[in-house]
């Protein structure tokens, strides 16, 4: 099958007069089940319906969402793969350079809050044609919510965008119902009834068994109700116990959400994954066509969609995550449902794989979410669903935990030998507090032997147990036992594998106190780490209300957050202490938690009485040799890989 049509042309040339559906979208055009237009296109087009995409059309230009006319039945939008406004800046609020969903990595395609701005594009210049969106940026937008980069309290992105529905989560099966009664004439405003949708409406008369949140004007003028608001709707994210919510607005208008869609089906995963992707980019994104696109823009000049490369050669495993932490969005988008795909389906993919004249032997990835869960986390969960105001890993392991690795294990040997197939990896993640808790040590030994590229990425997140309860995390020691475990096995099996830290800065209860602990943390390491994330409050997750509001929304207890720009870059600089341009913050930081004691030459100091570049000058001066002697050994030991593990270190 070929790609999409893309232009009048193309439309034509499948003989189509009229297109059933449009998809406009943020990201450039990739047909690979990793980007959602791709997928809900393709879903569509096998229940029979014709899709054209437009991607990155020019919102300044009405006419930009007019290349295919009037759709017969409806618009569809998505901000793309990620949140536009994540895309476009940095936690500092600093506009990124690059933009990976572009053609050749250049900013500038998309406008900030893309869903808003296609939403009214398309309403001035369709006013009577429906408007659907979804994707990750309108899902964890679908209630009012608090909105970071303007610091203030947002309505419903179905408001603000001018759409008639909203589908939040994943969407294959909402789409099709949507589908389905526009083509057999009902009214979108009629279609109020579907399963993973948000929709507009004068009454709450037609809702039988809805829990009313607090009022919009509420939420956005008392930060306490906006945290109760959450709470009820975190509590209902699970589609065999939700309920229908339901939010009020000026002038009698209501935001109506109805509960999740079912999970798929390991055969309704199977047969969306089956689907006929190009598995590329659209060709007018190659080198040769780039010269048509904007020069205007700016970034890198390289050719295509970066997105692609890393996982053009990855599989989807799996949907859903269990592990529950608090600054992640999956409970709101995908849900705590774990569902996986076949062993049938995925080694088909992986066999298409071996025969792309690109492919070298490497499978980058067979993960999603967290790579290791391929079961839903007990067997109650399909029919009574999660436990509400419970962790299946948090602060323990439910004792109804299926902790089993051995489905994992046997897919994996299984690719493995595939012919064409040298090395399988692993690089979505594993929950070490899952792995630990395994008795079987099985897929622990083969992980390290066969899926490690030398670096396994784990994400303790942080050190300080008080940090660890709001984010939903096993406590440190937890952690300390997966890195002892880890170094054992790699002794047996002769092989020197890193396992390398994720650490976040001030995420709400980290005070600069918990910053020190986790500097000195590092520095007994005898490692910086590069992967260091400040707490980024992005819409509709646990973390971000505490952030905003002050509030934990699980116990409604009052939590420390720390939203000065300038303190949030000293606790961000301890992690990574040793870098010369975060001398001057971290000094600060020192001093205003009174640990002169960490100001010195000595092994157990942070940093030196004065800046890296100035050390070496004033001790010439000074001439003492026991002190030149002494800070010598505290230089190399800033330059070797010294490990409290051995192996959590850089390679130098």
């Amino acid at each position: 099958m070929p790609f999409l049509p893309v232009s009048k042309e193309d439309m034509e040339q499948r003989g189509l007069k009229q297109l059933d559906f449009v998809y406009v979208c943020g990201d450039a055009y990739v047909d690979h089940p990793s980007f959602g237009h791709a997928i809900i296109s393709r879903v569509l087009e096998a229940h029979g319906y014709s899709v054209g995409i437009i991607a990155q059309p020019d919102w300044k230009d009405d006419d930009s969402v007019a290349v295919f006319g009037e759709p017969r039945l409806g618009f569809l939008i998505s901000g793309g793969n990620m949140d536009s406004m994540v895309n476009h800046y940095t936690v500092n609020k600093k506009k990124r350079s690059e933009d990976a969903y572009s053609p050749g990595g250049k900013t500038g395609y998309r406008p900030d809050r893309a869903v808003i701005v296609y939403g009214n594009l398309i309403k001035r210049k369709f006013k009577n044609v429906p408007v659907i969106i979804g994707g990750i940026e309108a899902s964890l937008r679908r209630m009012g919510h608090y909105d970071y980069w303007s610091d203030s309290m947002k309505r419903s992105v179905l408001l603000d965008s001018g759409a008639d529905i909203l589908s939040y989560g994943m969407g294959e099966k909402s789409i099709v119902e949507i589908a389905d009664a526009l083509n057999a004439g009902i009214k979108v405003s009629d279609i109020t009834y579907v399963r993973g949708t948000v929709y507009k409406a004068r009454t709450t008369e037609q809702v039988s068994d809805g829990i009313v949140l607090p009022e919009y004007e509420e939420i956005r003028n008392n930060k306490r109700k906006y945290a109760e608001s959450f709470a009820v709707q975190y509590e209902n994210t699970d589609p065999f116990t939700a309920h229908t919510l339901i939010e009020e607005y000026d002038h009698n208008v209501y935001i109506i959400q109805n509960p999740p869609a079912y999970p798929l089906t390991t055969q309704e995963m199977d047969d969306i994954y089956a689907l006929p992707y190009m598995n590329d980019v659209h060709p007018k994104y190659r080198e040769e066509n780039l010269k048509d696109l904007s020069s205007q823009k700016q970034g890198n000049s390289k050719a295509g969609v970066p997105a692609i490369n890393e996982i053009r050669f990855s599989i989807t495993n799996n949907r859903g995550c269990f592990g529950g932490c608090s600054f992640c969005s999956l409970t709101f988008h995908q849900g705590r449902i774990v569902q996986a795909r076949s062993h049938e389906s995925i080694l088909k993919e992986a066999e298409a794989m071996t025969k792309d004249p690109e492919f070298k032997g490497y499978i980058h990835d067979v993960g999603g979410p967290t790579a290791d869960f391929r079961f839903p986390s007990c067997s109650k969960q399909l029919k009574q669903g999660v436990c509400k105001g419970k962790q299946c890993l948090y602060p323990k392991p439910c004792r109804n935990l299926k902790i089993d690795h051995s489905d994992y294990v046997s897919l994996l040997r299984k690719l493995r030998k595939i012919d064409g197939v040298k090395k399988v990896f692993i690089r979505s993640g594993i929950r070490f507090d899952y792995l630990m808790a395994d008795k079987d040590d099985t897929f622990f030994h083969e992980m390290l032997k066969y899926h490690v590229s030398g670096q396994l990425r784990v994400a303790p997140e942080h050190i300080s147990d008080t940090v660890l309860n709001y984010m939903g995390k096993p406590g440190h020691e937890v952690y300390e036992g997966f890195l002892k475990k880890y170094e054992t096995y790699n002794k047996k099996t002769g092989r020197k594998q890193y396992a390398v830290p994720y650490l976040m800065s001030s995420h709400p209860g980290s005070t600069m106190k918990e910053a020190v602990e986790l500097a000195e943390y590092i520095r007994d390491l005898g490692y910086m780490p590069q992967q260091v994330q400040d707490f980024y409050p992005t819409p509709s997750t646990l973390s971000t209300v505490m952030y905003y509001t002050g509030i934990d929304p699980r116990d409604m207890k009052k939590v420390f957050v720390e939203r000065n720009p300038h303190r949030k870059a000293m606790q961000r600089a301890l992690i990574q202490y040793r870098d010369p341009k975060n001398y001057e913050l971290v000094k600060e930081a020192l001093l205003e938690c009174d640990r002169t004691d960490l100001i010195g030459y000595g092994k157990e100091c942070l940093i030196p009485p004065r800046p890296w570049k100035e050390k070496s000058k004033d001790m010439e001066k000074s001439g003492n040799r026991g002190m030149d002697k002494n800070n010598s050994k505290d230089r190399s030991r800033q330059g070797r890989s010294k490990s409290r593990h051995s192996l959590v270190r850089n390679r130098k």
